[in-house]
């Protein structure tokens, strides 16, 4: 039921559409003009009148978990071997040549078809043959994640019909959230490819705006995150840097982080990190500060993008980043999915949520859709018992 709504939203829209691609267009779009023409979110007229894996101990030795988190998710009352999680990747997963094993399921190409239509440029061919450079800028980057994370769903469909049908909750790491929320059926697919379109170049533009970056850190149990960022924003204060910022911006297992702030903190804290008794610290090929207050120029942007757009409650749970826990319905959506560009992803939360279980529980078996296959190393760090039951769908 779930995909065949997903199915017919999308094949009366390509009907409506030609299949021309265009170039690119040169320049950098501002948000204004995105916000009065590709966010009108008007339907489409026809035009004829028809890796890096860090492997660490999930906790230190004798930490206890008092809390049961699986109270916060919903749970099916049928054997949970007969249900089915999906969760999908977010920037940082992208690279040159993906996509192009998808391209022999029809719907695949349908879905690459609607979206280089709605884009403007051809999208596919960014995925396929960069350059890398392109393919990295956020503003391409995170349509091209997301397309490709929805086309991994048609492998999905055609091998696996059932995993679809049975899936009972999703969700998605940072720009894979709204991914989670197209695949649920809150978002139609092309309204939901222009927010992106808008969260991307609002980000992007933020990113100019202030100069920052992210570091994933490993640390033990004396590592002093909360400290060391701290003290790389007092750094940051003199040497004459306005209201200055360096966060935890990624919760992904414990003894592992993705810090984020100014491009002056991070190197404060790769100068210093055996100071703080952090054991690694790697850069990521993003262009800024995400999910921290850096980007607070680009909540409104995105917020009244949303706004423009009819969202629907859910046809199944899909868990929020901000805390991990399921969306109550469309007004919650709306009010809480912009906060999500300036406050961490709370992955290790979400998936406390999703996946504890009593002992002798059975658990759902997870499928991983998109590029990359991060999410499932981190689960394998946080619950190695749902980790055994999921498998990759690689776009």
């Amino acid at each position: 039921m779930l995909f065949r709504a997903f199915h017919r939203r999308l094949h009366r829209t390509l009907r409506l559409l030609g299949t021309d691609a265009k170039v690119p267009p040169a320049g950098t779009e501002k948000v204004k003009e995105l916000l009065e023409n590709a966010a009108s979110f008007e339907d489409i007229k026809s035009t004829d009148g028809t890796d890096n894996e860090w492997a660490t101990l999930p906790y230190v030795a004798g930490t206890y978990i008092s809390r049961d988190q699986s109270k916060k998710a919903v749970r099916p009352k049928i054997d949970p071997r007969e249900t089915n999680v999906i969760i999908f990747p977010g920037q940082g997963t992208q690279y040159v040549g993906m996509g192009s094993k998808l391209l022999k399921f029809p719907g695949a190409r349908d879905i690459f078809a609607l979206a280089n239509e709605v884009l403007g440029y051809d999208l596919l061919k960014i995925c396929i043959e960069g350059p890398k450079s392109m393919l990295d800028q956020t503003k391409y980057c995170q349509p091209a994640v997301m397309v490709t994370s929805l086309a991994a769903l048609e492998q999905l469909r055609e091998e696996r019909p059932n995993a679809i049908e049975n899936c009972f909750a999703t969700a998605g790491f940072s720009l894979g959230e709204l991914t989670a929320l197209v695949f649920a059926g809150a978002i139609p697919f092309d309204k939901g490819l222009r927010l992106v379109q808008i969260r991307a170049e609002a980000m992007q533009l933020a990113s100019q705006q202030a100069k920052g970056g992210m570091a994933t850190v490993l640390f033990g149990a004396d590592g002093r995150i909360g400290e060391a960022c701290k003290e790389a924003q007092n750094w940051c204060i003199e040497k004459g840097i306005e209201n200055p910022d360096c966060r935890v911006a990624n919760y992904l297992y414990p003894g592992c982080k993705v810090l984020a702030g100014n491009e002056e903190a991070l190197r404060f804290l790769e100068a210093n990190a055996k100071r703080f008794n952090i054991r690694r610290l790697k850069r990521l090929p993003v262009s800024g500060a995400f999910h921290t207050e850096l980007m607070q120029p680009a909540v409104e942007p995105f917020a009244a993008a949303l706004r423009k757009i009819r969202v629907e409650d859910p046809l199944i749970s899909v868990h929020s980043n901000v805390d991990g826990k399921c969306y109550k319905n469309a007004g919650h959506i709306v009010g809480q999915l912009p906060k999500q560009i300036v406050r961490p992803v709370k992955w290790e939360q979400t998936l406390h949520i999703m996946y504890e279980r009593k002992q002798g529980e059975h658990f759902p078996r997870t499928f991983e859709c998109g590029p990359g296959r991060g999410l499932k190393a981190i689960l394998k760090q946080v619950n190695a018992k749902a980790w055994d039951t999921t498998l990759n769908v690689e776009a």
